[in-house]
């Protein structure tokens, strides 16, 4: 599918600043990639700055189908183990993270979170608040259909994500950088098998 000026600016500037960070791409750099006239790209664009809002707000709403909508997860919760779900997630994740364009947002959400706003807005409201909140609302039906121990739901969501939060980072990296995964997604495996260990009714 042939790509719109707007796209291959899109695109070409996210290529860059996953590689040179966002203070390190110029509009000349990013005009000359794609081939046309610096001129040329005001016409989709104003600055370098709604560039990358575009992009950090693309990764937002890409990031939020990986959780499945609330109102499905009664029929989720009912028709699967525990282990089944969270298993799921993890696939859901590495699934997304398998396009090489969400890779290069992940890194530039992570380079600009302590110069941008918005980046410190989508890790903090997206990937943490959001995430946490889902995850205390499973962990409460779960104890309602019996599936899980009481404990309080939130501290549950935050003692599995957060671990949680620091293997994704872990493999988001090295995945950038063509690295083997093969033992994060193990330490990760092992987290989940860890943590079923403490929660499941035996």
């Amino acid at each position: 599918m042939t790509q719109t000026t707007k796209e291959k600016i899109f695109f070409t500037a996210l290529d860059l600043f996953s590689k040179k960070g966002f203070s390190g791409v110029s509009i000349r750099e990013i005009t000359r990639e794609v081939g046309i006239k610096e001129s040329s790209l005001y016409n989709h664009f104003s600055n370098k700055d709604e560039i990358l809002a575009s992009i950090l707000t693309h990764f937002r709403g890409d990031f939020s189908k990986t959780l499945p909508p609330i109102e499905m997860l009664d029929h989720i919760l009912q028709s699967s183990t525990v282990e089944q779900f969270l298993k799921a997630g993890h696939r859901n994740f590495k699934n997304f993270m398998e396009d090489e364009n969400r890779v290069k947002m992940w890194r530039v959400l992570q380079m600009e979170q302590f110069r941008t706003p918005l980046a410190r807005e989508v890790i903090l409201e997206d990937l943490f608040k959001t995430t946490i909140r889902f995850l205390e609302i499973v962990f409460q039906k779960l104890i309602d259909l019996k599936k899980i121990r009481e404990y309080d739901p939130k501290t549950l969501a935050i003692e599995y994500q957060y671990p949680v939060f620091s293997l994704l980072t872990e493999y988001t990296i090295l995945k950038f950088d063509g690295k083997d995964t093969s033992e994060v997604e193990s330490r990760l495996d092992n987290h989940i098998e860890f943590f079923l260990e403490l929660i499941t009714i035996k």
